[in-house]
């Protein structure tokens, strides 16, 4: 995994230290970056000591209780805590992963957290993700049809074609993988990345779409798909266990194939 690059500022100042309370045993150091559009300086790393006899195992708790007990102007994004909605998004002891699912036992030391790496960041530890929405609004997410709906079904297909979605269906958008590929960081404004790339390819993989060849019109771009240069940081990272550079590299045989090649 590539090193964990500044989202925004060239250099980050110590910050405040929180103290844990008095009495306090099993105590860990949790170092949150921090940083207001409503303040011109340089982000700052606060310090936070958590007594986590008073804490549930997964970072995220860590996190909402400092903010419920600690500094509530912490901010940060968090909805459902289960892994599947992908809110809670940030770099981790160097990885790219989700809160929620990241229990503080697995960190050795300290436990830094930062938001996802080289996006804007609105403040504190959330990224702003427009570029991001955009992108995967381009790839128009959703079935493309040609020919008349059937009046009273939905549009079938056999177990064998449902089965070509798994692995690509359960993305969620989270954006740990493309935050983690540094032919994004450089590229992103016309590369799409791994996020965008895999949910592209599970409508080009879906046998109910009639829009393949329009779809694959879309990404045959220097920029748009062929900045993968299969790092693999993705697949590694993901939190859902999917393969994204699998995915990429399956729509690039469909545009070979196409071709004739």
């Amino acid at each position: 995994m590539a090193e964990f690059q500044l989202p925004r500022h060239s250099r980050i100042g110590k910050g405040k230290t929180f103290k844990a309370p008095a009495g306090a045993t099993n105590v860990k150091v949790f170092r949150v970056y921090r940083w207001s559009p409503d303040d011109d300086s340089n982000p700052t790393i606060d310090l936070f000591e958590v007594d986590l006899d008073s804490c549930g195992p997964m970072v995220l708790d860590a996190i909402i209780k400092i903010k419920n007990e600690i500094d509530p102007t912490l901010t940060f994004r968090r909805s459902c805590r289960e892994g599947i909605c992908g809110s809670c998004a940030m770099n981790i002891d160097g990885t790219n992963t989700l809160a929620c699912t990241k229990p503080i036992a697995e960190i050795r030391g300290d436990v830094k957290i930062n938001p996802l790496p080289h996006l804007p960041v609105v403040k504190d530890i959330v990224p702003d993700l427009s570029h991001f929405y955009a992108q995967y609004a381009t790839i128009k997410p959703w079935i493309r049809t040609q020919s008349t709906t059937p009046p009273d079904r939905e549009r079938l297909q056999s177990k064998q074609d449902r089965e070509k979605l798994d692995g690509l269906y359960e993305c969620i958008l989270c954006a740990c993988c493309s935050t983690s590929c540094p032919s994004y960081w450089w590229n992103g404004d016309r590369y799409l990345g791994p996020a965008i790339l895999l949910q592209a390819y599970r409508w080009l993989a879906d046998s109910r779409d009639e829009a393949t060849g329009e779809r694959l019109d879309d990404l045959e771009d220097p920029f748009r798909l062929y900045r993968c240069h299969t790092i693999m940081n993705c697949t590694k990272t993901c939190p859902k266990g999917l393969n994204p550079a699998k995915a990429i590299a399956e729509t690039k045989k469909m545009l070979m194939t196409r071709r004739g090649i």
